[in-house]
């Protein structure tokens, strides 16, 4: 796969941990970061074991799945970002997903009845699954990638795994059937995460925050939101998750739009930190896509138009005395 120039913000790291084994959906996207491409790969069993090998030390970089647009949230990521470990996001990357199901050489559709996948793909997938293999079992993998493998090590025709094209490639496999998701416009988004350094902004830039409430008590998450809405910062993404102390006690995982060097931005995590039981910061990095300075000409022209429309206003207040 060829690699593009690295962008703004992109991490040039020797050794990049991934979820492995080649093949993944993950070690896909990270090829598209030339940075990290030009690095050693080295494949790890779970997204965990990628992030503790960066906080650890053993690698330089870490890339893991953080969110999918039909599953959504990868809680197994969240949870190690946020009690686990302590990283900055780099970078957002956005792959495409098409998923396939792959059996050895000459195996029939028909006769698949075990389907080895990781349980996100094969939930995109089930209404495909229902309506073509309703009776097959589907057994858990750790990746992608691992099911292809297991496929390909097996040799059994009654076997298939659901993964991507280049998992075809790898481990010899064909594709029974292709596109196989539920919806064709799906993405995952991962992040690229390192031991320490903020990127520098951009001007089209996310923010990634846990908070953790200093009290469960009504309006305590109508008040966090209200920072934000105060400030008039978007919110891209709100999670919540719970802390793993006792029942009930939950924290937030919050995305937002514009980066920590932005005054607005910095001002409302400062109020968060001292109204909250804890901050966690997680990063200020790009914001993937191509879009970003059509984004922020657009923004740029909506406040001077916004200045614009209440120096108009002023310029009507009438001065001295009302008798």
């Amino acid at each position: 796969m060829t690699s593009s120039p690295s962008p703004a913000g992109s991490v040039d790291a020797r050794r990049v941990a991934f979820l492995g084994p080649v093949g993944t959906f993950t070690e896909q996207a990270l090829h598209r970061e030339a940075g990290l491409a030009a690095g050693e790969l080295v494949p790890m069993a779970t997204m965990a074991d990628v992030l503790f090998a960066v906080n650890e030390g053993d690698v330089d970089a870490g890339v893991v799945p953080i969110e999918n647009a039909i599953e959504g949230t990868v809680n197994a990521t969240i949870d190690t970002l946020a009690f686990d470990v302590d990283l900055v996001i780099q970078r957002e990357l956005v792959e495409p997903v098409s998923m396939h199901l792959l059996v050895p050489p000459g195996s029939p559709l028909d006769g698949v009845r075990v389907i080895h996948s990781i349980p996100v793909a094969t939930a995109q997938c089930r209404a495909w699954l229902r309506a073509n293999l309703p009776d097959a079992e589907v057994r858990p993998a750790n990746s992608t990638a691992e099911a292809a493998a297991i496929c390909a090590r097996t040799a059994d025709p009654a076997v298939a795994a659901i993964a991507n094209a280049r998992a075809a490639e790898v481990y010899g496999l064909e594709r029974a059937a292709s596109d196989i998701e539920s919806h064709p416009e799906n993405r995952t988004r991962f992040v690229v995460v390192a031991r320490s350094g903020i990127p520098a902004p951009t001007g089209h830039d996310k923010t990634s925050i846990v908070v953790y409430q200093r009290a469960d008590r009504p309006g305590s998450l109508l008040a966090i939101l209200q920072e934000f809405a105060a400030r008039s910062i978007n919110l891209t993404l709100l999670h919540s998750r719970p802390t793993k102390t006792s029942l009930g006690d939950y924290c937030f995982l919050l995305e937002l739009a514009g980066h920590v060097a932005d005054e607005v931005v910095a001002d409302c995590l400062r109020t968060l930190r001292a109204t909250q039981a804890d901050v966690k910061f997680l990063g200020s990095y790009p914001a993937a896509g191509e879009r970003g300075g059509e984004v922020r000409d657009q923004a740029d022209a909506a406040q001077q138009a916004a200045q614009r429309w209440m120096a108009d206003l002023r310029s009507q207040i009438r001065t001295g005395s009302t008798d």
